[in-house]
């Protein structure tokens, strides 16, 4: 059985993130997906996310793609998360290109494009200048 996995924090959920969830299930047999918790996600962007990472994980766990959902706690832990699930293939989007290429000693590492003109940034920007 083949296991990816795939990390964000999918706040104010959009296509963009079902387009890269389903891409991603696509690479094996089951897809953990790593939800970046609320004090991750201000260490990442100086803000906490719209929705708590609790609400936020039970979006991403409802999804029929998604085998497991977790907390991701720190980026730098990647490399433990792909061993503790015994992942095959780590997949980010290509706004990540090139920085986890070092895990490919322990799993493939492929990056998705992202979907085009959808930002949760931009949507959150365009709400708050209403």
């Amino acid at each position: 059985m083949k296991t990816v996995i795939t990390f964000g924090t999918f706040d104010v959920f959009h296509v963009g993130h079902i387009n890269l969830i389903q891409r991603a299930a696509a690479y094996g047999d089951r897809l953990f997906v790593g939800v970046s918790t609320d004090e991750l996600n201000f260490s990442k962007k100086s803000r906490y996310p719209i929705y708590n990472e609790r609400e936020r994980m039970k979006i991403v766990n409802s999804l029929r793609y998604v085998n497991l959902c977790f907390p991701e706690e720190s980026l730098e832990k990647k490399a433990d998360y792909i061993k503790y699930y015994n992942a095959d293939v780590l997949v980010m989007g290509n706004d990540w290109e090139g920085k986890f290429d070092h895990l490919q000693e322990l799993c493939e590492v492929v990056y998705l494009p992202r979907t085009p003109s959808v930002s949760t940034t931009e949507i959150i920007e365009v709400i708050s200048s209403t």
